[in-house]
Formats: C-alpha cells, sequence, structure tokens
C-alpha cells in the first residue's frame, strides 16, 4: 500500500513537471521580449552590412518594445559572427542580419565553416543589390558589347577583381565568364578599398563591386560601368544596362540579399513575434529610403526565406563547382 502511494505520488510530481516543461516556452513566448536583443554583424562598422543590420535593429526595437544591440563581429568574411549566432540558444535574444557572404557561400567553398543553413531559422529577408561590372579605363571600352568583344578576343590577357575568393563579388565574376565563354584572370583583393584603388589607377582592367560601392567611383567617372548582375535594371540605377541585356548573358542574375536569422529551434511564436516587426519595420517609408540610398531595395516580405536561400545555395553550387573554387 505504502509503495502504491509513492508511486502515485511520483507519477503526480513528474506528470507537473512536465507541465511546467511544457509551459514554460510559451509562457516565454508570451512575455518575449523582455529584455534587450543582441542583433550579430558579422562585419566591422560601417560596411553596406552593417548599415542595413542598424536600420533593421532601430526598427525591431521601435516595434518590439526592447533595444536592440548591434554587435560587431568580423572576420572570416561574415563566418565568425554567423557561427556565434548558430550556436546561440534559441530564445530570440541572439539573432543576425546576415549576407549571402556567410549564409549561402561560406560552406560551399571552405570546409572548415561548421555550420550550415539548417543551424539557423530563417527570419525573412530584408533586402538586396545587384553587383556590378565596372572598367578601368586603361580597359578601354565603354560597354558591355565592346567588354565581350575585347575579353573574347584576347583570353587570359586581362584580369578582374573582386573583394576576395568565395564572395559573392567572386561568384557573379565567373557566371559573367562562364556565361560569356571569357576567359578572365580572378584576383583577389583584401576587401574593396585596394581594388578601388588599382582600379581608379589602372593597374587592373576590370572589377565587380556591390552597387552601393561601385556608385561614388561610377559618379565620379573613375571608373567605367559596364552592367549590372541582376535579370533587370536597378530601379536605383536604370540608367546602368543589366548584363542580361546581351545574349552572352541572358541567364545572368546574382546578387548580394540580406536576411534576418536565427538560431535554430527557435519557437514559433517568437520567430512569428520577430518576422512581424520586421515587416512592420521594412513597410516604412523612412527605412526604405534609407535602403536605397545604400544602394539596396527592400524585399518582399511575402517571400519565404528559407526557401530563397535554399534556390540560392543550389545555384551558388554550380558556379563554385563550374570555377572551382577552394578558400
Amino acid at each position: 500500500m505504502q509503495n502504491t502511494k509513492i508511486l502515485r505520488r511520483t507519477s503526480i510530481a513528474a506528470g507537473l513537471l512536465m507541465a511546467a516543461g511544457l509551459a514554460a516556452p510559451a509562457f516565454a513566448a508570451d512575455n518575449y521580449p523582455s529584455k534587450a536583443i543582441t542583433m550579430v554583424v558579422g562585419y566591422p562598422a560601417g560596411g553596406s552590412t552593417d548599415l542595413i543590420g542598424r536600420l533593421v535593429a532601430d526598427g525591431l526595437a521601435k516595434h518590439l518594445g526592447q533595444p536592440v544591440v548591434v554587435e560587431n563581429l568580423g572576420g572570416a568574411g561574415g563566418a565568425i559572427g554567423a557561427q556565434k549566432v548558430a550556436k546561440a540558444q534559441p530564445d530570440g535574444y541572439t539573432i543576425m542580419v546576415g549576407a549571402n557572404n556567410e549564409l549561402a557561400i561560406a560552406k560551399l567553398i571552405n570546409k572548415a565553416v561548421k555550420y550550415n543553413i539548417g543551424d539557423f531559422t530563417p527570419i525573412g529577408l530584408v533586402g538586396s543589390q545587384p553587383m556590378v561590372l565596372v572598367a578601368s579605363h586603361k580597359a578601354g571600352v565603354k560597354n558591355a558589347a565592346e567588354f565581350v568583344s575585347l575579353v573574347s578576343k584576347n583570353p587570359d590577357k586581362f584580369s578582374y577583381g573582386s573583394s576576395g575568393v568565395g564572395t559573392a563579388l567572386h561568384l557573379a565574376g565567373e557566371l559573367i565568364k562562364e556565361q560569356g565563354k571569357l576567359h578572365m584572370t580572378h584576383v583577389p583583393y583584401k576587401g574593396v578599398a585596394p581594388l578601388t584603388t588599382d582600379l581608379v589607377g589602372s593597374n587592373i582592367e576590370f572589377g565587380m563591386f556591390v552597387l552601393s560601392s561601385g556608385l561614388p567611383q561610377i559618379k565620379a567617372g573613375k571608373v567605367v560601368a559596364l552592367g549590372t548582375t541582376e535579370a533587370k535594371r536597378s530601379a536605383i540605377t536604370p540608367d546602368i544596362p543589366a548584363l542580361s541585356e546581351l545574349p552572352q548573358f541572358k541567364n545572368v542574375d546574382i546578387n548580394s540579399w540580406f536576411a534576418m536569422m536565427a538560431p535554430k529551434g527557435l519557437p514559433a511564436p517568437i520567430a512569428a513575434k520577430l518576422k512581424k516587426a520586421l515587416d512592420e519595420t521594412m513597410a516604412s517609408p523612412e527605412f526604405r529610403k534609407k535602403m536605397e540610398e545604400t544602394g539596396s531595395v527592400v524585399a518582399d516580405p511575402k517571400v519565404d526565406a528559407g526557401k530563397y536561400i535554399n534556390a540560392e545555395i543550389a545555384k551558388y553550387a554550380k558556379i563554385v563547382q563550374f570555377a572551382k573554387i577552394e578558400n
């Protein structure tokens, strides 16, 4: 009889503990957020990802009613910051705004990267901007057709630069080579600044920029814009043709995009709150204006970020295989 009572009490206690455990996430979600949120940006302050991350952080803070503190954790092309988020507790207090470099490309070219896209909960796409192929004045070309003609007639004579091996800019350059059947040498630089210096100084013939980085040099007449890399002209620079307008490049459609992510296992109610706050932020005319100032357009909030990123990874994998890119 005594054993039966003990067993009954144990069973009741276990049931209460289980109920408490099941209720905890729901309770946490109901009260989320109850403290400051950390937004990791895997790049130093001042770059395009950082600028966009800070715009998103300001909007989230307004709509969630708690501070959103940006933590710049640069290194390894954004991978160090992304890895921190991938390993963080999935409680909604550690999130990130990242770019395609660390979220979709890094794992394809670097076996040392210890996370993959499955280690994140996608909250939503934030925005995107095209890349732009430019020429130095030394190259002597004024448009994409002249570029194709010159490089085709002089295989392996010319070079193009990017901000580093395995970056979205590098992949865009290799896609242009593959689609146009062009033979050029890729020169990786340690960032945009030294590439800009060499292009302006005519030490290299061609280069790839994200639009926001290339525009100041283009507007100043220091480099020549040959074409942007999305399927259609950018609404921000309608005067610059899309490369896809040439038959050789009809399948060139690649850009630099930004997404808000959280660790894998984030409870659905918390993910929904973050998504709602992100959508409200992106709907703001002020946010859209500031995004345009960075060279980016705001993403369609209806797009499924997870499906979009997986499709991008499949696209990048083909380019990496063609170009035999390793880092």
